[in-house]
């Protein structure tokens, strides 16, 4: 579980593809520093654990589906990604809950200037759309952001200069691709209800046997 603060701008050391997986190592001095084998970091908001680590070089294993369903498979060596580790006991719980389990890519389509931030526009499929509510939460490569409208086939987010500087958003331009994870919680919600719990009492009932409230 993670929240969507970015720790560290990691840079690609290396991605070496197999037939149906590749090992991708990543250097990054300061997540690397606090790491272990086992661990879990988010790559670019993709949860993989850590299989090897070599000073500030740390090595993942990612399965083909993960190669198709993010945009890990088209990094290259010199690519920068936003790192992050697992949550901890003591983590303050900034940002929201992030699995890392990417649910697809989407595509930046515009960035316009707002006073000192800038206004994203990103396409995204209803797999991402569908769970997506105006002020809710979405990660963007990991990043946690609040949504700030919600269109027939994108949404927008609007980026800080602290975000900006410190993640990928802030060089990323028209036609990047980026992975998309909306917040657990609207799909749970969602799936309550397909489910036939469409009255007050039904939904209120589901969300305290999941522990939500």
């Amino acid at each position: 579980m993670f929240t969507g603060l970015i720790i560290e701008l990691g840079e690609v050391a290396s991605l070496q593809k197999g037939d149906a997986s590749a090992r991708l190592s990543v250097k990054g001095s300061e997540v690397a520093g606090d790491a272990a084998l086992g661990d879990s970091i988010a790559v670019d908001g993709v949860c993989l654990t850590v299989v090897g680590i070599e000073r500030e070089v740390l090595s993942f294993d990612a399965s083909y589906e993960t190669l198709r369903s993010t945009t890990l498979g088209s990094l290259r060596r010199g690519d920068r990604v936003n790192l992050e580790p697992s949550l901890k006991p003591t983590s303050k719980l900034g940002g929201h809950f992030v699995t890392g389990h990417v649910e697809d890519a989407g595509k930046i389509r515009s960035r316009k200037t707002a006073g000192n931030a800038v206004r994203i526009e990103i396409e995204a499929p209803h797999s991402v759309l569908d769970y997506l509510v105006e002020k809710g939460s979405v990660a963007v490569d990991g990043i946690s952001l609040t949504v700030v409208e919600v269109l027939k086939d994108a949404f927008s987010v609007v980026i800080i200069p602290h975000t900006a500087k410190l993640t990928t958003i802030g060089f990323k331009g028209a036609g990047d691709a980026v992975n998309l994870e909306p917040d657990i919680l609207g799909k749970y919600v969602a799936k309550f209800l397909r489910k036939g719990g469409d009255s007050d009492a039904s939904l209120l009932s589901a969300l305290k046997k999941s522990g939500f409230i």
